[in-house]
């Protein structure tokens, strides 16, 4: 591909540990500085406030983890993308990392539009912070899903609402590991909900002693589905390397 042809290009990475509490808007700009330091030929929009076109998916609520998080990025050359994922996971802050490039087609849905469910792994513990155990969780859980729906009261634009979440869940099981987890998969169209929300409508509903929070909160994988196939993001309108290969 020539200079100055358009190149969309899509990552995965990671959020881990301590740097969970910084917010979403912090590490996009994390990622931008370790764009400018790994020197990547980002194009720009026009205007007289020129950014870097870069699009992030699904917000991540400050305090969770995640093994898969996603970005579009447009290029104006080539890079060779199997060495990007380790020189921008260097001049990232400790516990962001970069796992996966993907060479994108033109004009790709945009991720916050494409992604329709998306999995966590959440370690759930009573409002004062006591653990739970799998069996009594696992029956309030059952008994939440056979209910016609799942009530939860959340806060919006500065007032409290009541919302359901049971047409969200899709599915919610409960792992007796230690310590006790829930996997869930929620969907994200046309309205999606956090796992802690999800919880506190189970325990709500059920009478969990206690009520239900989450101690961590892990989103595992995000998945974009068409016409009865699901993929993830990194091979959802992406171009074949080898087609890459040809082109440059």
């Amino acid at each position: 591909m020539k200079s100055g042809a358009v190149n969309p290009v899509r990552l995965r990475y990671t959020k881990h540990g301590k740097v969970r509490w910084i917010s979403h808007r912090d590490v996009a700009r994390a990622l931008e500085r370790a764009f400018r330091i790994a020197a990547l030929p980002l194009a720009f929009t026009e205007g007289f406030s020129p950014r870097p076109k870069v699009s992030f998916g699904l917000a991540l609520s400050t305090g969770h983890e995640s093994d898969a998080e996603y970005l579009d990025l447009v290029l104006t050359d080539d890079v060779a993308l199997d060495a990007l994922a380790c020189s921008l996971t260097e001049a990232l802050p400790e516990g962001i990392a970069v796992s996966g490039a993907a060479p994108l087609v033109e004009r790709a849905p945009a991720l916050q539009e494409a992604v329709t469910a998306v999995e966590w792994r959440v370690e759930p513990v009573t409002g004062d912070g006591a653990p739970v155990d799998a069996p009594t969780l696992g029956a309030h859980v059952a008994r939440a899903l056979e209910l016609p729906a799942l009530p939860t009261s959340r806060r919006r634009k500065g007032r409290d609402v009541e919302e359901d979440v049971k047409p969200v869940v899709r599915r919610c099981e409960v792992r007796g590991t230690n310590p006790v987890s829930v996997e869930m998969e929620l969907i994200t169209q046309p309205r999606s909900a956090k796992p802690g929300d999800v919880l506190a409508a189970i325990a709500r509903a059920t009478g969990f002693p206690g009520g239900l929070t989450e101690a961590r909160a892990l989103r595992t994988r995000q998945w974009i589905e068409r016409d009865g196939t699901r993929l993830e993001p990194l091979e959802a309108d992406t171009r074949p390397r080898a087609l890459e290969a040809r082109a440059s």
